[in-house]
């Protein structure tokens, strides 16, 4: 039985009717599902059967998974884990908790791993405890307003590379919030700022608050830069935000989009969420001497 595809934004998004990601699925089905990624670039499917083995398995066909690091609870596993519950014990954490503070990260525009020398294809977010209100995501599409820039922009932006670091945007948030070991361990990475999807051929915008600043520029001229780009990328009109409900996965292409959290009371909600993320294939430059390609998910 073939998908249904449902859009929920014009320029991008769709949810997907008659599949459950949690049981096997045939080529055939999985390549209707392949070709709505790369057309709409956030898929969400709801009413899903979701445990971790069910989520892994799905999230395979895409590519081999990211393994977290120690940025994440979920250290080793192919789960980077987003909540407000102690993975042992189950207690919420307290909102002063390095843990809590460290995921404030997560409220900024990004693209997941783009601090990687390989960056990731795409992630793929499970809601297992959604809180009554508050914490949706939000996507913003990167191609839209790609087509949106001005010619001018459009002949800048060609061929310029920025340095993405994991330590830069966790700063900005909260200096410190990085123990000596993560930063060890993510080093950062180069990235082109213009991205092609290789199946539709369409350019998309590829910054976000990893983006610490552009090679061979002055520092601060490159950082107003990323900055005004992030801010035309993510106005209202090209942007989707998500609500969850219990059973909902989401799944969205880092190369085509960013996206963020949003505030929810963590101290009388609980909330889980499990990413998996898919590695992309190939460095979008060479890398700097100084970097290795990292292997944890952020």
């Amino acid at each position: 039985m073939s998908i249904t595809i449902k859009p929920l934004h014009d320029l991008f998004c769709a949810e997907i009717g008659g599949v459950d990601t949690g049981e096997p699925m045939d080529d055939a089905t999985f390549a209707e599902i392949r070709a709505a990624f790369e057309e709409y670039s956030v898929l969400v499917f709801r009413n899903q059967t979701l445990d971790d083995a069910r989520q892994i398995a799905f999230s395979q066909r895409f590519g081999p998974l990211e393994i977290a690091g120690k940025a994440n609870p979920a250290t080793g596993t192919p789960f980077a884990r987003q909540s407000n519950l102690d993975i042992k014990t189950g207690a919420v954490i307290p909102p002063e908790d390095r843990r809590m503070i460290y995921q404030k990260g997560n409220y900024l525009w990004h693209s997941d791993s783009s601090f990687r020398g390989v960056p990731s294809l795409c992630s793929l977010l499970s809601a297992r405890i959604v809180p009554p209100e508050g914490g949706n995501t939000e996507f913003a599409c990167m191609r839209a307003a790609y087509d949106a820039l001005p010619e001018d922009i459009k002949q800048k932006l060609e061929g310029l590379i920025a340095e993405h670091s994991l330590v830069y945007s966790r700063d900005t948030v909260s200096v410190g919030s990085m123990t000596p070991e993560m930063i060890a361990e993510l080093p950062g990475a180069w990235q082109v700022m213009v991205r092609t999807n290789p199946v539709n051929g369409r350019k998309a915008i590829y910054a976000g608050a990893h983006a610490s600043h552009v090679i061979g520029w002055p520092q601060e001229e490159g950082r107003a830069f990323i900055k005004w780009l992030n801010e035309f990328s993510t106005q209202p009109q090209f942007c989707y935000s998500h609500a969850w409900r219990d059973g909902d996965m989401v799944m969205w292409d880092n190369r085509a989009t960013l996206h963020r959290a949003t505030a929810y009371d963590t101290i009388r909600h609980k909330r889980l969420m499990q990413r998996t993320t898919v590695g992309g294939d190939a460095p979008t430059v060479p890398q700097p001497e100084r970097y290795e390609l990292g292997s944890a998910a952020g």
